[in-house]
């Protein structure tokens, strides 16, 4: 039966592969490195005009390549997906990260709080060494191929600025991304050719994602600014990140990390005051005001800044005067929210290729011979380095795994 990618010539031009991976983002050229120096010849090709765009777009803001932590902390941020990723990422941890990018010749540096960083700051210098590496195992590259599917042989269909090229592939590795970002290549259109195999897919959802609020014309002057020293707490999870206020909501590590849990309209609070109790704030509302207007009282009790003051203005007005109830608000201050903001600004997504699609070494049940690696794959994380670990991780993985894979 004739499957996407069928409309193309018999006479496409028809390329042998020993190995071909698809996509080359982290996971892809990780997969790549590890076919390569397992011995195979590989062909890897991408979309775009360059390899790894989203990659260097992360750099933009310094590269956080992993999370320093014991691997138990850091295996708790995978949630749901923690039980079939754990025994992928225990061979390719935090530490294992640090030493790969060293030994690409990159110094790396520890933040404050255990974020893994290039001692330059900078995605460039990385890839450009990784890329010489691949160079030197002899991986082949192609640029502008963009996969459409399967030809009548099931062989791999391309469209390239060549026309219609084939690609008769041993074994392969899919790294497609997810999508958001669809400009720099994570545009999810490998879903289509996949589910014309059956492939089970669970649908995209934003994840790490900004908030969209409807804000009243005085929070104007605060767009831009940070919001600092807050909680915020949806249902039992917490973050103590900090969050932008933009023209359109909120953004940042403060929010990313708990937007999962927002994305059915789940309810959001924030504790303007997360370092003292409620007894203590009703004991400091409590002292004599005197002729302040309330805002000043709150300023100069609790130590209130301007963008918290505006906040509680947003969502608390009109402000009690009582100080338990006063305190009340201050402690868990309802956010409104109208969504998180589109799956195409998320900065990756939950949803892909599903658990039941693959089996241990990342291989599609129904279809073998196709690993796949990275961000295509069912699992979301939060931003500080966990997003980059588990796609190196799993390309690596897969990359292992298909290079053991019968070249017959």
């Amino acid at each position: 039966m004739a499957v996407a990618g069928s409309q193309y010539r018999e006479q496409a031009p028809t390329t042998n592969a020993d190995a071909l991976v698809i996509g080359a983002g982290p996971a892809g050229l990780m997969a790549a490195e590890e076919l390569a120096g397992a011995g195979r010849n590989v062909l890897i090709c991408d979309a775009k005009s360059s390899f790894g765009r989203k990659f260097l777009m992360a750099g933009k803001s310094g590269l956080n390549l992993t999370k320093d932590e014991p691997f138990d902390s850091l295996l708790t941020a995978y949630a749901e997906a923690a039980p079939w990723l754990g025994p992928i990422l225990k061979e390719f941890d935090a530490q294992a990260v640090q030493d790969w990018a060293r030994g690409l010749g990159q110094d790396i540096f520890i933040g404050s709080s255990g974020r893994v960083f290039p001692q330059q700051m900078k995605a460039s210098p990385l890839l450009r060494a990784w890329l010489a590496r691949l160079d030197d195992l002899g991986v082949e590259r192609r640029t502008r191929w963009r996969w459409v599917g399967w030809n009548q042989d099931h062989n791999f269909s391309f469209d390239t600025p060549e026309g219609p090229q084939i690609v008769d592939a041993r074994v392969v590795v899919l790294t497609l991304g997810g999508a958001s970002w669809a400009r720099l290549g994570s545009d999810g259109l490998w879903t289509k050719p996949l589910a014309t195999r059956s492939v089970p897919l669970s649908p995209f959802q934003p994840s790490n994602a900004g908030l969209e609020v409807d804000w009243s014309d005085h929070m104007d002057p605060l767009f831009g600014l940070p919001v600092k020293g807050v909680s915020w707490q949806v249902g039992e999870h917490v973050s103590r990140g900090e969050a932008i206020i933009s023209a359109r909501g909120l953004e940042g590590g403060g929010i990313y990390t708990i937007s999962r849990y927002l994305r059915n309209g789940a309810a959001l609070s924030v504790d303007i005051l997360p370092d003292l109790k409620t007894a203590q704030v009703i004991e400091r509302l409590s002292r004599p005001r005197g002729k302040a207007s309330l805002s000043n009282h709150l300023r100069k009790t609790l130590k209130i800044d301007k963008v918290q003051m505006a906040l509680l203005h947003e969502f608390g007005r009109p402000l009690p005067t009582d100080p338990s109830a006063l305190a009340g608000v201050i402690k868990a201050l309802p956010v409104r929210y109208k969504g998180l903001r589109p799956i195409d600004e998320a900065i990756s997504t939950a949803g892909g290729v599903a658990i039941a699609a693959f089996d241990h070494s990342l291989m599609l049940k129904d279809v073998p011979g196709i690993f796949c690696a990275g961000e295509m794959l069912d699992w979301e994380a939060p931003t500080g380095g966990y997003l980059l670990t588990a796609c190196l991780a799993t390309g690596r993985w897969a990359g292992r795994a298909a290079a053991k894979y019968p070249r017959v």
